[in-house]
């Protein structure tokens, strides 16, 4: 997946928005004022901070070398997804879903509600 296209998806995302609070460079993506990505340009490639179920995260780093622990994160609940199109689009689209529903579910109940949002199946 390219920089470009997951910036789209990142966005097509239900109140999607796109910041800067870290400068220029660091796009972070946020629901409701609750970041659930950020996105950058690495030299060639994009780098992406998702968040994650801790043991998922774990067995993600397991699976994919272009999956390593969050880059200035919690590393425990963020991984840094390196876009060097070794990740299949699916799966770098499931990761992103799965980091914007675990943003959400943490929302109060009076503003998740309001969210049109249900977790495509893996």
């Amino acid at each position: 997946m390219k920089i470009g296209s997951a910036k789209d998806y990142l966005l097509g995302l239900p109140f999607s928005e796109e910041t800067y609070p870290f400068g220029p460079d660091v796009m972070v993506f946020k629901i409701k004022g609750k970041m659930f990505a950020t996105l950058a340009e690495d030299e060639a490639e994009g780098r992406m901070n998702l968040k994650c179920d801790p043991h998922e995260a774990l067995m993600l780093r397991d699976l994919f070398k272009a999956v390593i622990p969050g880059y200035h994160m919690n590393k425990k609940h963020w991984n840094t997804v390196c876009l060097d199109g070794t990740i299949p689009q699916g799966e770098i689209e499931r990761m992103i879903d799965n980091s914007f529903s675990l943003v959400v579910k943490s929302l109060p109940k009076k503003v998740s509600q309001h969210i049109p949002w249900e977790q495509k199946s893996a």
